[in-house]
């Protein structure tokens, strides 16, 4: 009788934006526990992470991302006078720079990304040519980030679509997904993070809106939550009702959800909580992950 056929697994890295970071948590508890995915797929900053990873660089995007302050992160926004608030090129300049500048076909995993087309509405998953444009594509958050012209049209984050692309990674083999949700526990907590110092979003925005002569002043600042905050919780309201639908009739083998809510859309100086987060998570979940494998016909070598 011929061996069982070890089932691929697949790695869904959803969107989040800071929260993201999780990921590099969720993918380091993997490989600790000798678990490593034959596929990769994923949208707006689980896309960011998994081109990395699927590239052999994940301990370089951790050191970073440790490292990461808010100040770094602030001199990656171009700002922008058009369709969003930031431009976007700086920080694909970098990731290209540091990370990612080469073809799908030349990473060491196969990988996927999901983008929204803005004209029609229609997911588009991007698989061929350059990753750090198809990754570009995947995290214009539209407001926050500029969209993508794209073959005639234009291109915005693939969480409008499919936040946790589990039929994206279905459809490319994976016969085992472990997905990881970002937005399990996010509805309204961007208006419910504390008043803090200019390193908040609050401070962020504030000087972003300043440089386009659009500041709020002090007594509106104190009624008002932010434009960020007002950005986050509407996209995160859309994207959890989005998410759940889509994992209800396309559901993962095993879900990781991270549990971030205290990080808000421009928290990336945070890696290391997040990071921490991931790998507590997805520590979590690996008896539901044996058990799958199991049913599967294999385990990790």
């Amino acid at each position: 009788m011929p061996p069982a056929r070890k089932p691929k697994i697949g790695l869904v890295l959803g969107s989040g934006s800071a929260r993201g970071w999780a990921h590099i948590g969720v993918i380091r508890e993997l490989a600790a526990a000798g678990v490593v995915p034959d596929i990769v797929c994923g949208c707006s900053i689980g896309a960011f992470v998994g081109a990395v990873y699927a590239d052999g660089d994940i301990e370089k995007l951790e050191t970073w991302v440790s490292a990461l302050a808010w100040k770094d992160v602030v001199s990656l926004l171009d700002v922008s006078l058009t369709s969003g608030l930031i431009k976007g090129e700086k920080l694909i300049q970098f990731f290209e720079r540091h990370f990612v500048d080469r073809d799908f076909k030349e990473l060491d995993l196969p990988f996927a990304v999901v983008a929204t087309d803005l004209e029609t509405g229609r997911e588009r998953w991007l698989r061929e040519g350059n990753v750090a444009d198809a990754v570009r594509a995947s995290i214009a958050l539209p407001g926050l980030f500029t969209p993508v012209p794209y073959e005639g049209g234009f291109l915005v984050d693939g969480g409008l679509v499919d936040p946790v692309p589990v039929s994206l990674c279905r459809a490319l083999g994976a016969d085992v997904v472990i997905a990881v949700d970002l937005g399990s526990d996010v509805v309204g907590s961007a208006l419910r993070l504390p008043a803090a110092d200019e390193e908040s979003e609050t401070g962020w925005t504030h000087r972003i809106l300043a440089r386009l002569g659009m500041a709020q002043n002090d007594n509106e600042a104190a009624r008002l939550p932010s434009l960020v905050s007002v950005l986050a919780t509407s996209i995160h309201i859309m994207q959890v009702r989005i998410a759940r639908s889509r994992l209800a009739g396309e559901p993962a083998d095993v879900l990781v959800a991270p549990r971030l809510a205290q990080l808000g859309l421009m928290d990336y100086h945070r890696g290391v909580e997040a990071i921490a987060e991931g790998r507590t998570a997805m520590r979590r979940m690996l008896p539901v992950l044996e058990a799958a494998l199991g049913v599967g016909g294999g385990r990790p070598a």
